[in-house]
């Protein structure tokens, strides 16, 4: 069976990169995809990852040979891609790509006799690009603040400029740990894109500009201007770094047309369009068509994160944050992270529950809500929200006395319990007030997960039709951007995605364990503040 009319959407996320194609009715024709760890065991990463101690990348070579690998895939199928009008994507936010000064000429003579990758493993002036595990800037962060708004001010001026105080992960403080540290590498890039804007460049065969919602994450854009803020940009590269980054756009603005090499080798029409990348969360807010101020998502993947859409910014410079909407860039969308978030939970799944999902949630349902005071939390890797450095596990009792370890059963219900009381008592902070919580992302299609988010917030949890709402909001904003492009204007995001099969409630909350929650929250509060 041939289809027409369709959109694909691409998800690069840190473990993979997915493919979602829907009809003009908003409805999956064909899903495909790449893990990194498995498929491109060549790498050597883990979790898609290259960890190093604080210091965190992925190679980024590894990108171009998995988007060859979707691409034959996707070629493969019943598809005929000649029908797919626009292409769009998601990438794992605040990774950065570096590129020499023989990319660009590469990406506009692919031959299509060859691969991606053996066509482009010399464009990379750092073949290793730091991603959003990345710890190691702490310095640069304290001295961008600085820049921006002197010691005592600096993180709040930079959060109200930005979005966000200054972050580890942020690309702006990840640009000036090698412009200053490794400046012969500097000087040999001529483009520094995020992974989001490093995609699209494959796929026109030029450099694409990185869109405002993506851009609002590297702590160098002025998120009501869209514009890079000139003081930020100095510090973390010089002069020469506008030209470096480009010029950010709106999200759904068109990069460019697909280049001939995929037209060639794979039978898309050329006048397939190509719809600019943004960031993974971003790409989760518009896959769940959500605008509503009371409707909040929680994500749930290799980091957990929980944000709404707002029409106003309010950026604090204690914790969260504030980006760009990739759905209308006159709104926002707030955000929180909390980077321990599926690993986490797997390690102690293998270490507790011998590996299965199944005898974790028979452990955990041989404990009452509350794990009879007894708190864990549970830090692999140093903590965003709140900032942790100090990795561990750190247990405490029900009179608060830090002990060495739980029953088995015991350490399955903590993990879930410090997880989520974390999410609650952060996301108000930064002004979520859910009437409703809508959970996405892979673990989300775990009964006893989203069972225990709606005890701990005390609010219904909703599913959406597939827990990849990073890759159909990619999908559906191919569709967006080709709609407005067609239109010479915006069109509102909702108008498209009318169709858009609306979330439906999984598990109420059970009044009683909400309780509880409630009153242990104060005890977490205290506890999880001794080890920040």
């Amino acid at each position: 069976m041939k289809y027409t009319k369709n959109y694909l959407g691409l998800d690069l996320s840190t473990q993979g990169l997915k493919a979602v194609v829907i009809d003009s009715d908003l409805q999956i024709i064909f899903e495909t995809s790449v893990n990194f760890d498995k498929e491109l065991s060549e790498f050597g990463t883990e979790g898609g990852a290259l960890i190093d101690g604080e210091t965190v990348t992925a190679p980024s070579l590894m990108f171009v040979k998995a988007l060859d690998m979707v691409m034959e895939k996707l070629s493969e199928s019943a598809l005929n891609l000649s029908d797919i009008k626009s292409v769009s994507g998601s990438a794992q936010q605040h990774g950065s790509v570096w590129l020499n000064e023989k990319a660009k000429d590469k990406l506009a003579t692919l031959d299509p006799d060859k691969t991606l990758a053996e066509q482009l493993e010399s464009i990379f002036s750092m073949n290793n690009g730091p991603i959003w595990m990345d710890s190691s800037t702490r310095d640069y962060c304290l001295a961008l603040e600085f820049v921006i708004g002197g010691a005592k001010d600096g993180a709040k001026k930079l959060a109200k400029i930005t979005g966000s105080r200054a972050f580890e992960r942020f690309t702006g403080s990840q640009i000036a740990k090698y412009f200053y540290t490794t400046p012969e590498v500097y000087a040999q890039t001529e483009r520094i894109s995020l992974i989001s804007s490093f995609m699209p460049s494959l796929l026109i065969g030029d450099f694409a500009e990185i869109d405002f919602s993506d851009g609002s994450g590297m702590n160098l854009m002025d998120i009501n201007s869209g514009q890079w803020n000139d003081k930020a940009l100095n510090y973390a590269g010089g002069e020469s770094l506008k030209q470096k980054l480009g010029t950010p756009k709106a999200s759904h603005e068109v990069a460019g047309n697909i280049s001939s090499y995929f037209v060639e080798k794979y039978g898309f029409d050329k006048n397939c369009k190509i719809i600019l990348f943004s960031g993974d969360n971003p790409n989760s807010l518009a896959g769940l068509a959500v605008t509503g101020p009371n409707d909040v998502i929680v994500s749930m993947g290799t980091s957990d994160t929980i944000f709404g859409s707002t029409p106003k910014a309010s950026p604090s410079e204690k914790s969260g944050h504030v980006f760009v909407s990739p759905m209308n860039p006159k709104e926002f969308m707030v955000m929180l992270v909390r980077q321990n978030g599926s690993l986490t939970r797997e390690k102690v799944r293998d270490q507790w529950a011998d590996g299965s999902w199944e005898t974790f949630t028979e452990m955990l349902n041989k404990t009452p809500a509350g794990n009879n005071g007894n708190v864990g939390i549970y830090i692999y890797t140093p903590e965003i929200t709140p900032p942790i450095k100090n990795t561990g596990v750190f247990r405490f009792d029900k009179f608060g006395n830090e002990v060495e370890s739980f029953s088995a059963e015991e350490e399955v219900r903590a993990v879930y319990e410090s997880q989520f009381m974390s999410l609650r008592l952060h996301s108000k902070k930064i002004g979520l007030n859910p009437d409703m919580i809508i959970a996405t992302g892979g673990a989300s299609v775990d009964k006893a997960l989203t069972q225990m988010i709606a005890d701990v917030f005390g609010k219904p949890v909703a599913v959406g039709e597939t827990p990849d709402s990073a890759a159909m909001g990619a999908a559906y904003r191919a569709l967006h951007g080709y709609v407005c492009d067609q239109a010479g204007k915006y069109i509102p995001y909702t108008d498209v995605t009318s169709k858009a099969v609306q979330p439906v409630v999984v598990s109420e909350p059970n009044k009683k364990n909400h309780s509880i929650y409630s009153k242990l929250l104060g005890k977490f509060k205290k506890l999880e503040k001794t080890l920040s």
